[in-house]
């Protein structure tokens, strides 16, 4: 395995500089974008990752949560309805509209 190589360093007005032939320079400015890059796209990397955590801690209060949809629905409907055997149901339908407007809203907050 080869060491890395040394760079020629030089006196110039008194400060010491390293000198680069033109190739190396140009290697090193490559570098230099292609690290850039890869910064961005580790940002935007991040910020998706913390996009969808947040996704699934909400999913995971409306989902441990069902009572929040009850209390909609029940603000909706009359007072003096009895509760029918269909409340299951109504729970499931509310619990598939609650993830679907949730969906919605993360969806319309990425673009």
């Amino acid at each position: 395995m080869a060491g890395r190589p040394q760079p020629r360093r030089i006196t110039l007005g008194g400060r010491e500089a390293v000198a680069l032939t033109v190739a190396e320079y140009e290697r090193l400015i490559a570098s230099r974008r292609q690290i850039g890059g890869q910064s961005a796209r580790v940002r935007v990397l991040a910020h998706q990752a913390k996009r969808t955590e947040q996704l699934l801690q909400d999913l995971e209060r409306l989902v441990g949560s069902p009572t929040d949809c009850r209390a909609q629905d029940s603000q909706s409907q009359s007072q003096s309805e009895p509760q029918s055997d269909s409340d299951a149901g109504n729970d499931a339908d509310c619990l598939r509209r609650a993830l679907a407007e949730l969906l919605r809203r993360h969806r319309d907050l990425a673009s």
